[in-house]
């Protein structure tokens, strides 16, 4: 491209908004005289051959390492390895960490039922446990979920009770005589 060439193909002192001249007629030949070949190369502008810049596809893939200002593009291996794209697979830098309260949460809830299937006291407690921690991530400001802690650590609690008071029960029914 010679200096002064506009590169989006405007000559100088034209008009950007004034419509391009429309192309000849199918089967008539251009102001050259040479027939219309829409496939042909463009008309050179009276570059001489050594000046004239070969056409380069402006959406092809650029050779690596002539990105411009050493940007790679997302799919290129960057150091040679795999290609590598923007927290692919990887939480946020600095993110929440809610996973506890949320399973602390969804344990409290499920130990209420378990109470009978003997699984309510085991299932509370690990519901108590998980919501204790998950309130300290929260005290920390680790976490913004102090109410599904909380939630796990009262639900948890009570489903812990409850199974201790039917496993009570079940060993005090199963010690009392027959009276019939």
């Amino acid at each position: 491209m010679q200096p002064g060439q506009d590169p989006y193909g405007q000559q100088p002192h034209q008009d950007p908004t004034a419509p391009p001249p429309p192309p000849a007629p199918y089967g008539q030949q251009p102001s050259s005289g040479q027939p219309y070949d829409p496939y042909a190369q463009p008309p050179t502008s009276g570059q001489p051959w050594g000046q004239q810049q070969p056409y380069q596809d402006p959406y092809a893939p650029q050779p690596y390492g002539q990105q411009p200002y050493g940007q790679q593009p997302y799919g290129q291996p960057s150091y040679g390895g795999t290609p590598m794209y923007p927290n692919a697979g990887y939480p946020a830098p600095g993110g929440q960490q809610n996973t506890l309260g949320l399973v602390s949460m969804i344990l409290g809830i499920a130990s209420i039922p378990l109470v009978c299937c003997y699984l309510g006291l085991p299932v509370g407690i690990a519901a108590v446990v998980t919501g204790w921690l998950g309130k300290q991530k929260s005290a920390q400001g680790l976490a913004n979920n102090s109410g599904q802690a909380l939630a796990g650590l009262i639900c948890g609690g009570i489903g812990a009770v409850l199974g201790i008071l039917y496993i009570v029960l079940v060993i005090v029914g199963l010690n009392l005589p027959d009276t019939y």
